[in-house]
């Protein structure tokens, strides 16, 4: 908290016209909460006051904390059936974000990986957008298809229906003044999608204390359980090397994975942020099997010591140093996994080392990092403009 603290006085010392701004922040949708959600946790830590605008909001599927911020939705959250099935409604959310009346604010901190992007700032507003993916489903269609199993004529339709969100996907990069994006992966598709260059920050990892502890001998995997997390892979190769594992989380794909699991797989549903770090601490190796844009997981557990086995892909070869902090599997197969899971049984690691490492993925720096673009973008867009515009107090 001192920390945080001194980082906030510091910020506020570089930068005092900056806070004055008008500030809204935009963010997809909140019906579930994993790491775009931290992402946007930090970016409300350095604009507390400012009203977040989401398509939807799911009171009960967020933490609690979240109900006193000033959550603005639209008319999407009038919709029936909109808890379970936003997704059927994917061509009504380019409007739905275009109707937010932003005229008010000087500076847009959008946090998108689909749709927050596409807001339509003031003439003269700054808008900094930290975009965790271009949209996967627009862009890597087939690849999202075969990985949700949509199929019928729903499978057979959606690819037609894209091609209007991609255009408006590319249309709206150019209501952005600067692009952050998560991971050298994203930067990449940042390029090819929208040429158009970005900031790489890596998204904030939340550091408990450190406190080493020998583990036992169970193995961890867990968060969102959906099919793209690519978690069969884990329940299948388990339950053929027969070892315990234990998986944290929910969602949708569940009870699928639960009839694939062998006895010595423990499904543990939803739990608390004490019991995750606890999970963290106490497990052998955590297991990240997917190919994901970033992955602050892996990183979770590695501030509490312990190693990651991980699909060697994505974000996860930015984050994970084989040897060091973990090892690499590189076919999407649980055969595969199975064959790195047994062979890193005599593996030995240094856990302070691991810990360390994770440091430098820390929330602190990410804040900092955040407010010094933040503060470069509006700089290099204020400068013409009358200094008066800096002086509008928040509302």
């Amino acid at each position: 908290m001192a920390e945080r603290a001194g980082l906030r006085a510091t910020y506020a010392r570089r930068t005092p016209r900056v806070t004055t701004m008008r500030v809204a922040i935009i963010h997809d949708y909140l019906n579930q909460y994993g790491g775009a959600e931290r992402v946007l946790e930090a970016l409300h830590a350095l604009y507390p006051e400012a009203p977040v605008y989401t398509s939807l909001y799911d009171a009960e599927a967020m933490p609690e904390h979240f109900r006193s911020w000033d959550i603005r939705t639209s008319f999407m959250q009038r919709l029936p059936g909109w808890r379970t099935h936003f997704r059927r409604y994917f061509l009504l959310y380019p409007t739905a974000f275009e109707r937010f009346d932003l005229s008010a604010y000087d500076l847009i901190l959008s946090s998108s990986s689909a749709y927050a992007k596409g807001v339509i700032p003031r003439p003269g507003a700054v808008h900094v957008c930290y975009c965790h993916t271009p949209m996967r489903f627009a862009w890597r269609t087939s690849d999202y298809v075969e990985r949700e199993r949509i199929a019928g004529l729903q499978g057979a339709i959606l690819p037609l229906a894209l091609t209007y969100v991609r255009l408006w996907d590319v249309v709206t990069a150019n209501r952005v003044d600067a692009f952050v994006a998560n991971s050298q992966v994203v930067a990449s598709r940042i390029r090819r999608y929208y040429r158009r260059e970005a900031e790489i920050i890596p998204p904030p990892v939340d550091l408990p204390l450190y406190d080493p502890r020998p583990s036992d001998d169970f193995y961890l995997a867990g968060g969102r359980l959906i099919p793209y997390k690519r978690i069969e892979l884990i329940v299948e190769a388990f339950t053929h090397l027969r070892l315990p594992l234990k998986i944290f989380g929910d969602g949708r794909d569940r009870q699928r994975l639960e009839r694939l699991a062998g006895p010595n797989i423990e499904f543990l549903g939803w739990v608390d942020e004490p019991t995750r770090h606890a999970l963290f601490a106490r497990c052998r190796a955590f297991i990240f099997p997917g190919e994901e844009d970033f992955g602050i997981t892996p990183l979770e557990a590695m501030a509490a010591g312990r190693p990651v086995i991980a699909f060697g892909a994505g974000g996860a070869l930015e984050t994970v140093v084989d040897g060091v902090t973990g090892r690499f599997f590189y076919e999407p197969s649980a055969a595969a996994l199975a064959a790195a899971v047994a062979a890193s049984r005599a593996d030995r690691y240094d856990a302070l080392a691991i810990r360390q490492y994770a440091e430098g993925f820390g929330r602190p720096l990410f804040l900092e990092r955040m407010r010094a673009l933040i503060d470069e973008t509006i700089q290099a867009y204020e400068a013409p403009r009358p200094r008066r515009a800096l002086a509008r107090g928040h509302r």
